[in-house]
């Protein structure tokens, strides 16, 4: 078999559109899709602390909420996800597989350092309280697998068919030997050609003349397992301030931290006699950190006694990534068929092809956000809150990082106008309370965050939360636990087709189980 090295742009992968490593709609909606996190006494309560106050969620959510803190506090949340999920061919007969992943995590870590003035200063602002610390604001934790049939149309090869065929008499195939023999890949093509899944074909007079990829069966199995891991988090500073205990401002920096890998791994095989194809895997690893910026502004009325109403917004974050890519692909072959093959196939073994790509910097903008609720205590016997949150996921927006060493001057025009294009405003609803019985708190929440798609799905983007909590208060010693629920579906494609009605289409319905754990003092 002849090694040569082709240059060729980077194939569409997985619909997102090609350069570097694909950065697409995807990218921006992940940063841009946050859950509600903090302590234990926010998640049970699901997250629904905008008008409520005193509670060191409020920090990430509406820091004036830190004007209603009466002593300073400490506290640190533990936690555990459990997650699973069940996948399939969507419209296919086949079975649903199920995968897990789970989690160890710190949820929460702050101090608040609340100072008032004494009730009968006559002050007209009471006091206040500075809060810090670090707050867990997406899980990317979670495993996916399916297994199905597919025809050869359909098949993973076939998604490289326009770009094979590109490759007409006349083209320089002599560098791919250069390519496969220093087993440094630098196109998809040269990856299927170093892996015996394409083949050179030669005209009577003896002239390369096209790249033929891989004959399969008409039938094959296919399946594919995504690993994904990682969070984004929030390190704030804020403060809030109390006037005449009636009316509370607050502001916040937030800091933001993110880690994010993904492993996907897809076979596909046949037991054709008629072709020497075997199987193949394909193996992608992409490592994302990111780092960024934002603040928030808020208030809180109290109107009546018993009665509050909060708002806050968020400006955009400014977010800059840096991503770690590579792949690798293995063919492996029977000494059966009737299809021409090299006559150094590689039968009963693989040949391993791996593309290593540069580092690569680019920055997202996500939406700003606006947050608005109501709080009803009920005197010593708890409260009752609800809080409407507004995201527009089509505002987000990928930006180069020419500065970088790392980045290029690529405008991300294409993918800005997808992200326009596939996604819309959604309206995120909060509702909860806690009751309260001498020392003790029970607590219990659910929320919906809404469709960011603009297709109509029937709303089956979206996410529910059902929350649960119990609380303990002792001296100056507080300990919270919470447990929330979650259910999401999800759509993915594996790869792109030049007929998109080819496409194969994976629906997932996911459920992930948290429950943390607060421990805390007042002071």
């Amino acid at each position: 078999m002849k090694k040569r090295t082709l240059w060729l742009s980077l194939a569409l992968v997985a619909g997102q559109a090609g350069h570097a490593f694909a950065q697409g709609p995807i990218d921006a909606l992940r940063y841009s899709f946050l859950q509600f996190g903090g302590p234990a006494r926010t998640q049970g309560i699901a997250g629904a602390n905008v008008a409520l106050g005193a509670d060191f969620g409020n920090l990430s959510s509406n820091p004036a909420g830190l004007g209603l803190f009466q002593k300073s506090e400490l506290h640190i949340t533990p936690g555990i996800g459990l997650g699973q999920s069940d996948s399939r061919i969507d419209g296919s007969n086949s079975a649903s597989q199920n995968d897990t992943k789970n989690s160890f995590h710190i949820a929460s870590v702050g101090a608040v350092f609340a100072s008032r003035h004494p009730d009968g200063d006559e002050s007209a602002w009471r006091g206040g309280a500075l809060a810090l610390g670090f707050t867990r604001l997406a899980d990317f934790n979670m495993g996916t697998s399916y297994q199905g049939t597919v025809n050869n149309n359909q098949s993973f090869l076939n998604q490289y068919q326009p770009d094979a065929a590109k490759l007409r008499p006349g083209t320089d195939f002599s560098n791919l030997d250069n390519q496969v023999n220093s087993r440094t890949y630098t196109s998809d093509l040269g990856q299927l050609y170093g892996a015996y899944l394409a083949n050179i074909r030669t005209s009577r007079s003896g002239q390369d003349s096209a790249l033929v990829l891989r004959r399969q069966g008409s039938n094959l199995a296919q399946g594919q397992t995504v690993l994904s891991s990682g969070s984004l988090s929030q390190f704030d500073i804020g403060y809030g301030g109390n006037f005449r205990d009636r009316l509370y401002i607050g502001g916040a920096i937030g800091f933001v931290s993110s880690n994010y890998t993904r492993v996907r791994s897809l076979t596909e095989s046949d037991n054709d006699p008629a072709t020497h194809f075997e199987s193949l895997n394909y193996r992608t690893n992409l490592g994302v950190k990111g780092s960024g910026l934002n603040a928030r502004l808020g208030v809180i009325v109290r109107a009546l006694d018993n009665l509050r109403f909060g708002a806050s917004i968020q400006t955009p974050t400014f977010m800059h990534f840096t991503e770690t890519y590579s792949t690798s692909l293995v063919g492996t072959f029977s000494a059966q068929g009737t299809d021409r093959v090299p006559s150094d196939l590689p039968v009963g073994r693989g040949t391993v092809a791996t593309q290593n790509y540069p580092d690569y910097a680019y920055t997202i903008t996500t939406p700003y956000r606006a947050n608005f609720g109501m709080a009803v205590t009920l005197g010593k016997h708890g409260f009752i809150t609800g809080d409407a949150e507004y995201v527009g996921y089509q505002q987000a927006r990928l930006h180069n990082a020419p500065n970088d060493a790392n980045g290029s001057d690529y405008t991300f025009g294409p993918e800005n106008a997808d992200i326009q294009s596939l996604y819309r405003d959604a309206v995120n609803v909060r509702v909860g309370a806690e009751g309260r019985f001498d020392v003790f708190r029970v607590r219990a929440g659910a929320a919906r965050y809404g469709d960011p798609y603009k297709a109509n799905t029937n709303g089956e983007g979206a996410q529910n939360f059902y929350t649960l909590g119990a609380g303990i208060r002792q001296g100056n010693f507080f300990l919270d636990a919470a447990a929330v629920y979650t259910t999401f579906n999800q759509y993915y494609t594996p790869y792109s087709l030049a007929n998109a009605s080819l496409q194969s289409n994976i629906k997932t319905n996911a459920t992930r189980y948290t429950t943390s754990v607060t421990a805390g003092i007042t002071f």
